[in-house]
């Protein structure tokens, strides 16, 4: 039997990067997947295809998780086509980067919004389906930034940090209705995003982390797997960094 067989998993921002990774490997695991994007409708619906493929069930959603209203919709709509969710994997986050001096109301408003916002609104809303069926696994998508804060990244590292409190506060107030939270803190990882760098840049970065390189979205998703799967039944309020031991 597969780790995530007959699970239902509900994964936001997954058009692309870690998202999309572990929407794959949910699906390979056994789980249906729903999913969401915003701006990348294309891959959102290639994505949808190729994971409905060989028999897989997956949906993908265009809908913002900030907006409280699309997040309350997106609920009902994954209640009604799926029946359930049993895994919420809040993934979805925007990088507005500045220095503190320079950086605009926008700017702190746009990723307190999308990183932060969209983790409460997700949450309230799963944890009641969650809390009827007396089972659940909250995986929040942090950074090792939210850890050790980052120049010219207040906004990112606050809302990440956000993330890290509103996690262990979920598993405390949930744990006795038996759902779990936890948090995965990825370091450098080699994405779409990471590609635009220059190549000097990206040497750099491997060489200060112990592994001698940067991780792949695969290695975010594994840990993400473990997270959603029994084989993590006794573990809550946690932050698993994956990050080739870079804050070690």
């Amino acid at each position: 039997m597969k780790a995530l067989e007959g699970k239902v998993a509900l994964v936001t921002g997954a058009s692309k990067g870690i998202g999309r990774a572990i929407a794959q490997k949910f699906v390979e695991m056994g789980a249906q997947v729903a999913f969401t994007y915003l701006s990348s409708v294309e891959k959102g619906q290639a994505l949808e295809q190729e994971l409905s493929a060989n028999d897989g069930k997956a949906k993908g959603y265009r809908s913002d998780a900030a907006d409280t209203a699309q997040a309350d919709k997106l609920i009902e709509d994954v209640i009604a086509d799926f029946g359930k969710i049993d895994i919420l994997v809040n993934n979805a986050g925007i990088t507005r980067d500045g220095l503190l001096m320079r950086m605009t109301e926008d700017q702190w408003d746009a990723v307190i919004n999308t990183n932060l916002k969209s983790v409460f609104n997700l949450t309230k809303g799963a944890t009641k389906h969650m809390m009827r069926a007396k089972s659940g696994s909250i995986i929040n998508i942090t950074s090792v930034v939210g850890i050790k804060g980052n120049a010219g990244q207040a906004n990112y590292a606050a809302s990440k940090a956000g993330i890290i409190g509103f996690t262990k506060s979920v598993a405390l107030e949930l744990g006795s209705r038996n759902i779990r939270s936890n948090a995965v803190a990825p370091g450098f990882i080699e994405t779409e995003m990471t590609g635009e760098l220059d190549q000097k840049v990206v040497d750099e970065w491997r060489k200060a982390i112990p592994l001698k390189r940067g991780g792949t979205p695969e290695d975010v998703a594994n840990a993400a797997v473990f997270l959603a799967s029994e084989q993590s039944a006794y573990i809550s309020g946690q932050v698993l960094q994956v990050d080739g031991g870079m804050l070690t």
